[in-house]
């Protein structure tokens, strides 16, 4: 889960569907008929927020998967480019958690990895702090929890570590607030 140098990047393969405007950004003063349709979603992997480009004809509903890699695309014509927080829909940003949520629950073992091999990232900063709500405290407890037996699962997590915050809507804030350009460092996101 650490960050990539940015000419390293990971493309993603597949996205999900957060909101989709047939005719285009109602702010978009140019006639409809000049409009096209948008898609806004987010990478599956590696949570980049994209903006892409339908094809002819193609309606999509929130949740839905669509395949964004390089071979034939089924759904999405082209990627339009990546896309700021800020620039996300009503409904597209509360589409968001559920899916996040979503996706974590899919691949809690990665994330668990997070948990089981968090490093300091200076003499007085860890990983771990960087998570919202986790201080000196949490961290430390979940070190030595982590030293006697690596976490298995989200639950063992909060069971073994006393007043733990859940580690899902953790990890969904810390996601959230790196989306919005909150974050100096950046643990699970591009």
């Amino acid at each position: 889960m650490e960050q990539q140098p940015m000419q390293q990047r990971e493309k993603e393969e597949l996205a999900i569907v957060l909101d989709f405007l047939p005719n285009g950004y109602p702010f978009d003063n140019r006639p409809s008929h000049i409009k096209t349709p948008i898609v806004q979603a987010i990478g599956k992997r590696r949570f980049a927020l994209l903006e892409l480009c339908p094809k002819k004809g193609i309606f999509l509903q929130p949740n839905a998967e669509v395949y964004i890699g390089e071979g034939k695309r089924e759904e999405i014509h082209h990627i339009l480019g990546r896309l700021q927080y800020d620039k996300l829909t009503n409904t597209a940003q509360n589409t968001l958690e559920f899916i996040l949520k979503d996706l974590i629950k899919a691949r809690e073992k990665e994330f668990l990895e997070f948990f089981n091999k968090a490093q300091p990232i200076t003499i007085r900063m860890h990983q771990l702090e960087l998570l919202p709500g986790f201080g000196k405290k949490h961290m430390n407890a979940i070190i030595e929890a982590r030293e006697e037996k690596l976490f298995e699962s989200f639950e063992d997590l909060k069971s073994r570590v006393k007043l733990m915050p859940d580690p899902e809507k953790t990890i969904i804030r810390r996601i959230i607030l790196e989306m919005e350009g909150k974050e100096k460092h950046r643990i699970f996101t591009d």
